[in-house]
Formats: C-alpha cells, sequence, structure tokens
C-alpha cells in the first residue's frame, strides 16, 4: 500500500492557536504595564507595590506542570476552555481591586491571571499536535508570532482604557480581561478536539527524557531567563544614567519587536540551516547582547544589544520548542515533556524577573553580563557536542500517526508508547 503523502501546509487550526496565542501575550503586555503602577497605588507600604506581580509569575510556576497533567487528562480543547476562566477571575477581582482599593483582589487578580497564562503557554506545543515532524517548527513559530499582535494590540488597549469613562484608572483595563476571556473561550470552543494519546504508564522514577529532549529544555529555560535578567537590568541601567522614560520605552518595545517579529521566518530559518545552526547562532546572540553591554555605554548601543537579545531569545525559544517537539513527537510522554518544559521555563523566567537588582547590588552590570557570557559559552558548547551535526527536522523515533502499523519501530527503536 503506497503511504499517504506528508501535507505541506499547515492546517486551519493553527490559525486558531495563533489568534490564542495573541490574547495571552495581550493580558501578559497589559499587565506588565499595570501591575506597578496599580500596586503603587493600592499597596499599604511601597515595597510591596510590585507584590502583585511576583505572585502571577509564582502562580504561573506553580500551574504550568499540572496544567500539562490535566490537558493529559481532558484534552487540550477542555483544559484550554477551563483556564480561560482563570482570565474571567484576574477580570473580576481586578476590576474590583481598583474600584474598591484593595491590595489583597489584586493579588488575587494577578494571581488568576498567572494561573491563565500557565495553560494558554501551551497554545504553541497543541498547535503541533498531530503535525508530521517537518510541520512542526512552522506550526509553533507561527503560534510564537502573535506576539508581534500583542506588542500593539496591549499597549494600545491599555492607553484607550485607562481613563475612560469616568472609572478609576485602570478599571476598565482589568475588566477587559472578561471580553478577552471570552474571546479566549471561544477560540478554545472552536478548536478540533483532537483525540489525546494514551498516558504513558507510570514507572518508578518516571519515564526518563531522551537527551535532546533535556538539551531543548535547558536551551529555551536558560535562555528565557537571561533574556529577563538583562532586559530588566538594562531598564534599571538606563535609568541609572539618567535616560528618559519615553526612551527606555521606546527601546524595550524594540526589544519586544525583535523577539516575536523572527517567528514568521524562524521555521524557514530551522529547514535551511537545520535545528543545531539555529540553536547555536541563538547562543551567539544572546552572548553577542552581553558582549554589547559590555563594550557601549551609549543609548544607541544599548537599545542595539536589546534588539540582538530579543533575536537570541527568539531563536532558543522557538528552536528550544521545536526540538522538544521531535525529540518528543506524539508520544503519551509529550504532553508530560512539554509540561517539565514550561516549568523549567517558568523557573528561570521568575529568577530572571527577581535577581536583576540583586546580582547588580552584588556584582554589577559588567558582572552580571560576564556571568550570563559563562554560561551561555557551557551551553553553547555543550548544544556544538550534543547534537547531530545535520540536526534538522527530520522524522521522529516514534510513528507520527495513530494509524501507523502497531508493531512498526524505528531502525532505534520506539521506546516512548511503544507496547
Amino acid at each position: 500500500m503506497t503511504p499517504m503523502p506528508e501535507p505541506r501546509r499547515l492546517p486551519g487550526k493553527t490559525w486558531l492557536y495563533f489568534t490564542a496565542q495573541s490574547i495571552n501575550l495581550t493580558t501578559a503586555v497589559m499587565s506588565v504595564t499595570m501591575a506597578a503602577m496599580v500596586g503603587a497605588a493600592l499597596a499599604p507600604a511601597p515595597a510591596l507595590a510590585t507584590v502583585p506581580y511576583g505572585f502571577q509569575f509564582l502562580l504561573l510556576m506553580l500551574a504550568t506542570y499540572p496544567a500539562a497533567r490535566l490537558m493529559a487528562r481532558l484534552g487540550r480543547k477542555r483544559a484550554f476552555m477551563l483556564g480561560s476562566l482563570a482570565l474571567v477571575v484576574a477580570g473580576l477581582s481586578g476590576y474590583q481591586a481598583v474600584r474598591l482599593g484593595s491590595f489583597a483582589l489584586l493579588v488575587l487578580s494577578h494571581s488568576a491571571l498567572g494561573v491563565y497564562v500557565a495553560f494558554a503557554n501551551f497554545n504553541r506545543f497543541a498547535a503541533t499536535d498531530g503535525l508530521p515532524a517537518t510541520l512542526k517548527a512552522r506550526a509553533l513559530s507561527l503560534v510564537v508570532a502573535g506576539g508581534v499582535v500583542a506588542a500593539f494590540v496591549g499597549p494600545a488597549l491599555t492607553g484607550l482604557l485607562k481613563d475612560a469613562g469616568g472609572y478609576p484608572a485602570f478599571a476598565l483595563c482589568y475588566a477587559s480581561f472578561i471580553v478577552l476571556a471570552a474571546l479566549a473561550f471561544a477560540v478554545a470552543w472552536a478548536q478540533p478536539q483532537v483525540p489525546r494519546p494514551p498516558l504513558p504508564a507510570r514507572r518508578k522514577g518516571g519515564e526518563p527524557l531522551p537527551l535532546q529532549a533535556k538539551l531543548a529544555m535547558a536551551i529555551a529555560a536558560l535562555g528565557y531567563g537571561i533574556m529577563n535578567l538583562l532586559m530588566i537590568q538594562a531598564s534599571l541601567h538606563m535609568n541609572h544614567m539618567h535616560t528618559g522614560f519615553d526612551d527606555i520605552r521606546s527601546a524595550i518595545q524594540w526589544h519586544v519587536i525583535a523577539m516575536f517579529a523572527p517567528s514568521f521566518f524562524t521555521a524557514a530559518l530551522i529547514r535551511r540551516i537545520g535545528l543545531k545552526a539555529l540553536l547555536c547562532l541563538g547562543l551567539v546572540l544572546l552572548a553577542g547582547s552581553s558582549a554589547l553591554n559590555l563594550l557601549v555605554s551609549e543609548h544607541l548601543g544599548l537599545v542595539l544589544a536589546l534588539v540582538v537579545l530579543g533575536l537570541g531569545w527568539n531563536f532558543t525559544y522557538v528552536g528550544g520548542g521545536a526540538l522538544l517537539a521531535q525529540a518528543l513527537g506524539n508520544t503519551p510522554q509529550a504532553m508530560d515533556g512539554q509540561g517539565k518544559n514550561d516549568l523549567a521555563i517558568a523557573v528561570c523566567a521568575t529568577l530572571g524577573a527577581f535577581l536583576p537588582s540583586v546580582l547588580i547590588g552584588l556584582v554589577g552590570w559588567a558582572g552580571s553580563n560576564l556571568l550570563c557570557l559563562v554560561l551561555l559559552a557551557a551551553l553553547w558548547l555543550a548544544t556544538w557536542r550534543l547534537l547531530p551535526g545535520t540536526q534538522r527536522l527530520s522524522t521522529p523515533a516514534v510513528p507520527e500517526s495513530p494509524q501507523a502499523p502497531a508493531g512498526a519501530r524505528s531502525p532505534r527503536g520506539a521506546h516512548a508508547g511503544a507496547r
């Protein structure tokens, strides 16, 4: 029997996940814009102003792995619909927090937002479900590109609603989360119900992940943590240089655009040069950002360093996700591995958010960048040595299709999910 040719075009569901991710990142951009200012207005003490935003990261970290396990049991569609309810809670409690002047409700709002983001961050992996290996990177890359939409819609929506209708400042911004939650629920409801793979058999100590999956996690997580660290430190450093607020905001906006805009062609770059080359290039760009920070001191040089930092993040985040998707395939182990991956990213991102001021106090701006260079050099060496020299979008070791013959095996054996 002649095998069916693999599709070359992305299915329509990919655009649903792109839309869902655009909504997710829009809420994240809005929260970055609002959290500190509203927190400062409602906090009982100035030192507590960033506590709500800190709880958002904390709940994101704590909810990530349980969200992955829930998806494995309920399926993606139901889990995404359930996750959107957390955004309703974030909108209602945030609106009431501003209206009543309640700091506790503000903490609840951002905590609920963190839970929603923990679910919604899996949009990029959900878009790869059931696709052949040659399309996984394209789907994942397109979904991450939803950040470009969020980079413009988030600030515009915040500015439009901040003082609208005579309501307290930012009240309608939080209320808009309810509308965004309804959109997210509708998008999830419209997604096809993909048959979930059987849950992996539980073994003592857990199923070991392939080496390439572990490397993918390390690259994506460390890349995210270093990006967060240097982005926040750059803002602090420019502030210490007495750079105007508008110039700092413009620098961060260019950085955000550089983070997400390349996603429109990252997958094509993977097909052209291979995953190994892209991941190594991403690590070099992250290191190049640190090197620029050490070599330049004027504002334009720091803006360039932030743009390079955004590009490096994109290549390590998208490339790491593509490598993980390829290493795990459509196996029962995939969702568990994705949960561990995003938990590692959440931990590193949280550290990257809390450590900037600490490291500046301990080792300074130059010392922080030197530390990043050392970590990136070690990870680049590991990537160069451990990944095959022709690491491209090849067919994974396990069959991609549930219709594959039950006894089919790759030359190396299908260890995950084989029965």
